[in-house]
């Protein structure tokens, strides 16, 4: 496509050169650039593209669009305000609006997106539809599967991914809207037929700085970008109060969910146990039975915003039925890791106070022994957090194992010093891994930093009857040291403590 074509309705502070060169391809990472591309130079939270840009004209960039006053020779420049907001306008008309070629489902929050996905992917099969997903633990369709560097792609990335899909057969996409992603001018150019909002508990705050400021980029995705080239279904859960105050900024139609008969989609009635929820849903459509092998009151919300996508999205009652009856696997979310035992390992994600007390209100019924909690806090994030994960885990665990997360670039003992200050003034003791005196009814906790020795001592403390939650993690491969990445897996860890258990046993 020619350049005069793409800047079109842009708004731009100047054009030096032809405009009217052919652009291969849009870039902004100046290694991938290729002859007759068109490089914007973005600035990062790390690094500046516009440092870059005698590698992209090297590499061999027919174009490039900036923020500064830059001038190449034999290379059109064009000045912009902010080229990361001008980069998805570019790819949009590049890869031809590929949003308003399929059914799109948006969903933010905190806590829930990416399990909301999964049960949304399950109904639009369970509809003979062809799903594409895009979110924390992968982007796929078809039979592809992408490794994500973000929950939500790069503008660029994210309309070539979906121009893709359609170009494969697919109809329907439901995708992770992450905080960063709207802060980010990510999702800008997207069209969504349906917006979920999950919750909003503290997360990400040495982004945001405040949860004012955290609310508000959510928001943006409600008043900003929905309805504007399709009539977007707003669904809100309105047991949140986050929830309920953005409720009076958006326009449009809304569909509410909540455990109460107050929302427009609620539980007439449920039950819970260690085979999963049950009950009837009510929605503006009707109402049905359901029967899901997701366990705990937290899946009641992520199936009821799951409810609310689908039929905003246009699909019928009866695929929303049988999706939400199928059997639904989300790598990492309560995932049992099972050799056998007597007890029950369940890895899980949650790494905010809330996804952890959730977690742990949702096992501690379905617990016939003890509850043993193991969890640890990320580096380089949010530290507030720390010390109120830590008031989660010790609130209703019998057992509590401190470890490392991913601490980056924070020495480790630095940040169990933070997730401790939560323990003051709780009724548990600190004891001594080595003494072999963590086992017994007697609530305790201990701080193993290593988290492959945490995990391995974990699995050999429990005993018959007890569960056992390894949190923080859930679907990750790697642990991050320093600035690199390092092989490791909570669930490989676990089974290795598991398979030592029972050669020693």
């Amino acid at each position: 496509m020619r350049l005069d074509k793409l800047i079109e309705g842009v708004k731009t502070v100047k054009v030096t050169g032809d405009t009217g060169v052919e652009i291969g391809g849009i870039f902004y990472d100046s290694r991938e650039v290729i002859p007759g591309g068109l490089f914007f130079a973005v600035r990062g939270l790390k690094t500046d593209g516009h440092n870059f840009i005698d590698d992209a004209v090297a590499k061999g960039a027919a174009a490039l669009v900036v923020e500064e006053d830059i001038a190449v020779f034999g290379v059109t420049t064009v000045r912009v305000p902010d080229t990361r907001a001008a980069m998805g306008y570019f790819a949009d008309r590049f890869y031809d609006h590929p949003s308003m070629d399929l059914k799109l489902i948006g969903v933010t929050g905190t806590n829930g997106k990416t399990t909301v996905c999964y049960i949304v992917e399950e109904i639009i099969r369970a509809a003979n539809k062809s799903p594409g997903v895009i979110g924390t633990i992968d982007y796929r369709y078809l039979r592809k599967s992408i490794v994500p560097p973000h929950t939500t792609p790069e503008a660029v990335d994210l309309l070539k991914l979906m121009r893709e899909m359609v170009e494969g057969g697919v109809t329907f996409v439901v995708m992770e809207v992450s905080s960063h992603a709207l802060d980010m001018n990510r999702v800008d150019q997207c069209m969504f037929d349906a917006a979920v909002f999950t919750n909003l508990t503290q997360d990400h705050l040495d982004y945001h700085g405040t949860m004012e400021e955290y609310f508000e980029s959510k928001a943006r995705f409600f008043t900003e970008l929905v309805g504007r080239e399709k009539e977007t279904v707003s669904v809100i859960n309105i047991d949140d109060p986050w929830g309920k105050k953005l409720l009076s900024r958006i326009d449009g139609r809304i569909v509410t969910f909540g455990l109460g008969k107050g929302a427009d989609i609620y539980p007439k009635s449920f039950e819970s146990d260690t085979g999963g929820v049950r009950g009837e849903i009510v929605t503006p459509n009707g109402s049905f039975n359901f029967n899901s092998n997701l366990l705990g009151k937290h899946n009641i919300y992520n199936i009821l915003s799951a409810v609310g996508a689908a039929l905003g999205a246009g699909i019928g009652m009866d695929a929303v039925r049988r999706g939400i009856n199928g059997r639904i696997t989300v790598p990492g979310r309560l995932e049992a890791v099972d050799r056998g035992q007597d007890f029950l390992v369940l890895v899980d994600y949650a790494h905010t106070d809330d996804a952890l007390r959730n977690v742990i209100s949702t096992l501690k019924p379905l617990t016939e022994g003890r509850l043993i909690t193991l969890f640890g806090c990320g580096g380089d994030r949010d530290r507030n957090k720390r010390p109120k994960m830590a008031a989660a885990a010790v609130d209703l665990s019998d057992k509590v194992i401190v470890t490392s997360d991913n601490p980056r670039t924070e020495e480790p003992d630095k940040i169990i010093e933070d997730i401790l200050k939560g323990f003051e003034g709780a009724e548990i003791q600190k004891v001594d891994p080595t003494h072999g005196v963590f086992g017994g009814k007697d609530r305790a906790y201990v701080v193993i930093p290593d988290r492959r020795e945490a995990i391995a001592f974990a699995v050999s403390e429990a005993e018959k009857g007890d569960i056992l939650l390894i949190a923080g993690k859930g679907h990750e491969d790697y642990q991050i040291i320093g600035t690199k990445k390092y092989p490791f897996d909570d669930r490989i860890e676990a089974e290795k403590g598991l398979m030592k258990r029972g050669k020693d046993g």
